[in-house]
């Protein structure tokens, strides 16, 4: 026998196998929250337009800002053995950039959760 077959034989029994412990040893006891069609805690009997505050996405796009320096500060070590003074001079560029950014929305109260 071929051992790709053999493979093949090994791995589709121990899928189904798998999926079949899978199918029957959980145990499924559902209540009223589990068949609820939301369990994210909002009201499934209320409106479905319920308002979010832009401050939770202004929070959220700041997250990822700051995330995606970390992303493009991270590979700077390695860079300053190359051409020192010139990655030095575009990591300061983006860390002033975005302290001015992160101080101004500080500022302006975009940071403050309550009014």
């Amino acid at each position: 026998m071929n051992l790709i077959t053999l493979m093949l034989i090994i791995s589709a029994a121990l899928s189904t196998i798998l999926i079949t412990i899978g199918f029957w040893l959980p145990l499924n006891n559902p209540d009223t929250e589990k068949l609820s069609p939301y369990e994210c805690g909002f009201d499934p009997l209320g409106s479905a337009r319920l308002p979010f505050s832009i401050r939770f996405f202004l929070i959220a796009i700041l997250f990822l800002l700051f995330d995606l320096e970390i992303a493009l500060l991270l590979p700077t070590p390695w860079a300053s053995q190359m051409l020192p003074m010139f990655t030095l001079l575009w990591s300061t560029i983006i860390l002033l950039l975005l302290t001015v950014g992160l101080m101004y929305e500080w500022v302006q109260g975009g940071l403050e959760w309550a009014e």
